[in-house]
């Protein structure tokens, strides 16, 4: 028997853990295994064409709301090609009802409903014999000659923590520059957008394991760890437990998500005590409205998420990320406005606004009737309007996440970015009805034409941040021969008698650069650079 696994993602720097995680729990020789890697970008009959060649009797993949539609053109495809095999699926998708589902993709032979490492081994041991189906836990099919649904509920493995790790599989991806690790299954919480609201019950690995798993990442020469946890700190002694493993791989960076609200004083000791860029932060957030979150079924005070996430955006020792959703019942649009101001103003290091997608099986998307959501019926479901926000408000927030992520969450462009948006409280709407007027709202842009755009922003209509804006651009490295520097200086400079040194060690080698000050702002900021690397980046800054 042979089974080929398509694994298709957005793209290549992604990779699924699916593959490795079912392949782990299988010891059994007489089954081949084969891979066929695609990206959604990608013909759909090229990939067909490909797993044709391969001849395989069963094909099985993940499917989830962004390759969804193209995995079902690939599958049509490659069922028409191969009629005999089987195609299995699961994945996110399958949490909701998948009647519909199976009766309108027929080429489509059975689905998971939950977690699929004890159940897949059993359905492979009765994949060509249909009436043995009825027994295994999470699988979802039509039977018979009248295609009945057969629905056997979802799974769940209780034993997490005997489950063989991924990473013992040889279809684990060493190649990428980050992996994924899954301390924790399950969640406490109980957000109705989420399709781990209320996944009980919560189950974690045992440290020592986690510790040799880590041990092994890092003998591969993996420099960056997802934790896979839905709450890293909804335990607080298990969370004080891995920040102590992970200070035992100084040169491992470990992408965390925490819930800002559930933050002790222990623990907040413990993240201060942390070495500098060995944790990276995201803050489950969502809004900063009382309302709003009650009606999500966020757990929490939002006091005392906002006083968490406060102190989180305060750490020099590392760098804490914040999300706003879109579309969430009760959240008007002026409110995500006010809410982007405020997290700036905690220092967030990186602000992510979404769109909020209701997805098969959250209790949002039972409710959307009652909480008046319309959402679009097809992935990724995004919701098109609410009593509370617009289409036209929320294709707004939709362009204002791309502000926020040209800009704010550019390193470059991020101080004078969120000094505009703290300080002028009109920021962020003229800064987007410019971007809208130049016809760049939607467009990707490069590194230099951003801050050109700002710089040019600032100037015609906040003057007095115009200095501030050259300085960003020096400083990023830019062209000193474009418009932003058009006021700098880099012939004949000469050092002046007395300076105050910001950075770096000024040496006579160096091409020295300045840039005046304007009579409402007499400093003058002076700017050394390496002519023997020919970096663009100044070494030397200074000021009188």
């Amino acid at each position: 028997m042979k089974i080929l696994w398509l694994d298709l993602n957005c793209s290549y720097a992604h990779s699924s853990l699916a593959l490795p995680a079912l392949h782990a729990q299988i010891d059994e020789p007489s089954y081949e295994w084969d891979i066929v890697s695609a990206t959604i970008n990608e013909n759909s009959g090229m990939t067909a064409g490909e797993i044709f060649r391969k001849q395989p009797d069963i094909i099985a993949a993940t499917c989830w709301l962004f390759n969804h539609e193209v995995l079902l053109h690939v599958l049509a495809r490659a069922k028409a090609l191969l009629p005999d095999c089987r195609i299995i699926l699961g994945g996110p998708e399958f949490l909701g009802d998948n009647e519909e589902f199976l009766r309108r993709n027929r080429f489509v032979d059975c689905v998971f409903r939950g977690e699929g490492e004890e159940m897949f081994p059993l359905w492979l041991k009765y994949w060509n014999r249909k009436e043995m189906w009825e027994g295994i836990t999470g699988l979802c099919y039509l039977k018979g000659e009248e295609s009945i649904y057969q629905d056997n509920g979802l799974a769940r493995v209780i034993a997490f923590d005997r489950l063989a790790a991924p990473e013992t599989s040889p279809f684990f991806n060493w190649e990428k520059p980050f992996v994924q690790l899954e301390t924790t299954r399950g969640c406490f919480n109980t957000c109705a957008f989420c399709v781990s609201g209320g996944e009980k019950p919560v189950r974690s690995l045992p440290i020592e394991k986690i510790r040799e798993r880590i041990a092994t990442i890092h003998q591969h020469g993996i420099r960056n760890i997802r934790v896979l946890d839905r709450t890293f700190n909804y335990n607080n002694r298990h969370a004080k437990a891995l920040l102590g493993l992970f200070r035992e791989f100084p040169d491992i960076c470990f992408h965390l998500e925490m819930h800002p609200a559930l933050l002790t004083e222990e623990l907040k000791q413990e993240l201060k005590a942390m070495p500098a860029g060995l944790l990276h932060l995201e803050a489950g957030i969502q809004s900063l409205r009382e309302e709003v979150l009650v009606t999500a079924r966020r757990m929490g005070k939002l006091s005392d998420a906002l006083e968490g996430l406060r102190f989180l955006c305060s750490l020099d020792n590392m760098e804490t990320h914040a999300d706003l959703i879109a579309g969430l019942p009760l959240y008007h649009l002026e409110e995500i406005f006010e809410d982007i101001r405020t997290l700036a103003s905690f220092r967030a290091g990186e602000i992510q606004l979404e769109s909020l997608k209701l997805l098969p099986g959250t209790e949002m998307r039972r409710r959307a009737g009652e909480l008046g959501i319309q959402y679009a019926p097809f992935p990724p479901y995004e919701v098109l309007r609410t009593r509370e926000i617009t289409p036209d408000e929320l294709q707004t927030a939709r362009l204002l996440s791309r502000l926020l992520d040209a800009f704010y969450n550019t390193p470059v462009w991020q101080p004078l970015t969120r000094k505009l948006i703290v300080e002028q409280g009109d920021f962020l709407h003229r800064m987007l009805a410019y971007l809208i007027e130049k016809g760049v709202a939607d467009q990707p842009m490069g590194l230099e034409k951003r801050g050109i755009l700002l710089y040019e922003f600032c100037r015609t209509h906040y003057p007095e941040y115009e200095t501030e804006a050259e300085l960003a651009w020096i400083e990023a490295g830019m062209s000193l021969k474009k418009q932003p520097a058009v006021r700098i200086r880099t012939k004949h400079v000469t050092p002046p008698e007395q300076w105050n040194v910001i950075y770096g060690q000024y040496r006579e080698s160096m091409k020295l650069c300045l840039l005046p000050g304007r009579e409402e702002q007499a400093t003058n900021y002076w700017f050394g650079f390496d002519t023997e690397t020919q970096d663009t980046h100044p070494v030397f800054r200074a000021e009188n």
